[in-house]
């Protein structure tokens, strides 16, 4: 009989992270080897700072539940997105807690532009911000927002194309001097959908925020988040356009491009992602990876979107965001009987 029991290793060329490899038995089998061993599972992630490559799950691509089966290993609550935040063209047309990443129609999700060149590269590929754009955490302009993120590629470009980037935010508040520590953990940063007239480039070209309803409103969370399993600190951050230049980003520091949190928060960003806290992940078609958004920034990268197909799902996973959201309600679930997205379906 074959084994599926997982091994694991460290990923390779990365301060953080492990693989986890499955045998050759049936999708089933690995599925069921995977849930069996939810605790050891759960304890790589947490060691190796929030980031596990999973190998040998490709059959997923005609089990679409079995991620979601999987996603349960995580946590309490693997979201349905039809009651998030979501635009209707995400949905998975079979599973509703699958979201659905892709160039191809209805999503027609287009790449991020190339990163302008500039220093802090890995393998040549650009990684540190400003030059590489789009690092965030999911679902930011939530409370509380979802612990993990699920990724599995389906379909994906090749090589050195389509890249999905990992930043280790407790290194890098380690790494922060003493002073700018104390500094930024009594902070607040204010989180918003990159939707709502709220951006940099918004608040410049003099756009008029969209009116909002009391459950689509910008989020606070803390610069420094402490961890519920480990109790790391860690930067808790986004890029500019998932925060809110119109009162913010950073509570109490000024509001708009270039007001005093503005330069703090590009500041953290640059820091964040300096490639020693960095990892780039090459897809290969059946790659699951899971991030633990309590600790992590990720980033998607640019990929010849005429040429090459690349289709993505993606789980959240919640219930665990610390003792800063115990006993909250979910900010996003209207008391007036809104769906979420009422008045946005066309984001």
């Amino acid at each position: 009989m074959v084994s599926t029991d997982p091994t694991f290793h460290s990923l390779d060329h990365s301060s953080f992270g492990v693989v986890a490899t499955f045998g050759d038995g049936s999708i089933e089998e690995s599925i069921d080897a995977f849930v069996a061993a939810g605790d050891l599972i759960r304890g790589h992630l947490t060691r190796a700072g929030g980031l596990m490559v999973v190998k040998g799950l490709t059959a997923l691509n005609h089990a679409p539940e079995q991620l979601v089966r999987i996603s349960r290993v995580l946590g309490p609550e693997v979201e349905n997105y039809r009651g998030t935040l979501t635009a209707a063209r995400f949905f998975h047309d079979q599973v509703p807690e699958i979201l659905v990443l892709s160039n191809t129609p209805p999503c027609n999700h287009p790449p991020p532009p190339k990163p302008a060149p500039g220093p802090g590269a890995i393998g040549g590929l650009v990684v540190q911000y400003p030059h590489q754009s789009n690092w965030h955490t999911d679902q930011s302009y939530r409370r509380p927002p979802p612990d993990f993120s699920l990724l599995y590629g389906v379909t994906t470009p090749p090589s050195n194309q389509g890249q999905t980037l990992y930043a280790d935010c407790s290194a890098a508040y380690a790494a922060l001097d003493r002073g700018l520590q104390d500094r930024i953990r009594h902070l607040n940063g204010i989180h918003a959908p990159s939707w709502i007239g709220r951006r940099p480039a918004d608040v410049r070209a003099g756009v008029e925020p969209k009116s909002l309803l009391a459950h689509q409103l910008p989020q606070r969370h803390p610069l420094v988040r402490f961890h519920p399993d480990t109790d790391r600190p860690s930067l808790y951050i986004c890029d500019e356009n998932q925060m809110d230049f119109v009162e913010g980003p950073i509570e109490g520091l000024g509001t708009g491009p270039e007001c005093e949190g503005a330069a703090l928060l590009r500041h953290l960003l640059h820091h964040a992602t300096r490639t020693e806290f960095v990892y780039v992940h090459e897809w290969s078609p059946g790659d699951l990876v899971i991030g633990d958004n309590r600790c992590l920034l990720h980033a998607a990268t640019w990929y010849d979107a005429k040429r090459h197909p690349r289709v993505m799902w993606r789980t959240t996973v919640m219930g665990n965001p610390g003792v800063e959201y115990q006993g909250e309600p979910k900010s996003w679930i209207s008391q007036e009987g809104y769906s979420p997205m009422h008045g946005m379906e066309h984001a």
